[in-house]
């Protein structure tokens, strides 16, 4: 089992190893695999997909042609990226699906709603500070087969490959997770003060009320999205930067 594991870390680049071997071998992803991960994300018209290491663009051309998307494809083989735009123009969606020659680390993804990535650990590890400090909170990260450690997943969904793929079994793992706003620190609004810790998407919350403590329950935050139950009923808002925004209440974060 183990050497199993190591012979697939080796052989899979998703799409490459971009970080060291520009000549790691060149894996696709199965095309079932592809509308599923683009499925779980919930892609749709308004989205801009970008896929890290893009490979031959199959995954950006599907979000244009099956999803109504726009897409980023990043790829530090020149010779893929122009394969890609010649798939691109072939499949009818030049000018919703785009590639770029870049290295993923570097090149500005800031205006992704939906990223993907078929990518090693090490690689995926290194990007994962930028998925939380550049993207909008809302955004899905799909990835394929390879997950990032401490970010616990929102979905994790396992499906058949309906075909046999070069190098891969029968069966993907998909791993999905949303951006979350930053939260986390100490709010205050009207007479309520409210204190949140996180971790990730994980939120625990304190609250009082005119100084009185009121028990909290069922905290959860997806994106920018809050909310969370006490004695009072149910609070359900917005992050906005600063400011935590309700129909009812507006909180501020405490300097």
């Amino acid at each position: 089992m183990r050497a199993a594991v190591v012979a697939l870390l080796l052989l899979v680049s998703g799409a490459q190893a971009q970080d060291n071997d520009p000549k790691a071998p060149f894996i696709t992803t199965p095309a079932d695999v592809v509308e599923q991960m683009l499925r779980l994300a919930g892609t749709g018209p308004s989205d801009v997909v970008v896929d890290l290491g893009s490979g031959d663009g199959r995954i950006v051309i599907a979000a244009a042609r099956s999803f109504g998307a726009r897409g980023l494809g990043i790829e530090l083989d020149p010779g893929l990226v122009e394969k890609s735009r010649d798939a691109a123009r072939a499949a009818g969606v030049a000018e919703r699906a785009r590639f770029v020659h870049g290295d993923v680390l570097l090149t500005d993804i800031s205006q992704a709603s939906v990223v993907t990535v078929y990518l090693l650990p090490s690689l995926i590890g290194r990007l994962q500070p930028r998925f939380l400090d550049e993207l909008k909170p809302g955004t899905r990260v799909v990835s394929h087969a390879f997950y990032m450690t401490s970010w616990k997943p929102d979905r994790v969904e396992k499906m058949r490959v309906a075909e046999r793929h070069e190098r891969q079994g029968d069966e993907s793992t998909l791993y999905l997770w949303v951006v979350p706003a930053k939260a986390r620190g100490t709010w205050a609004g009207g007479d309520w003060r409210v204190r949140i810790h996180q971790n990730f998407q994980e939120i625990e919350v304190e609250a009082s009320r005119g100084g009185k403590p009121v028990p909290v329950s069922a905290a959860r935050l997806s994106g920018d999205e809050i909310q969370w139950e006490s004695a009072g009923g149910k609070f359900k808002g917005r992050v906005e930067k600063d400011r935590i925004v309700s129909e009812s209440l507006v909180l501020t974060r405490a300097r």
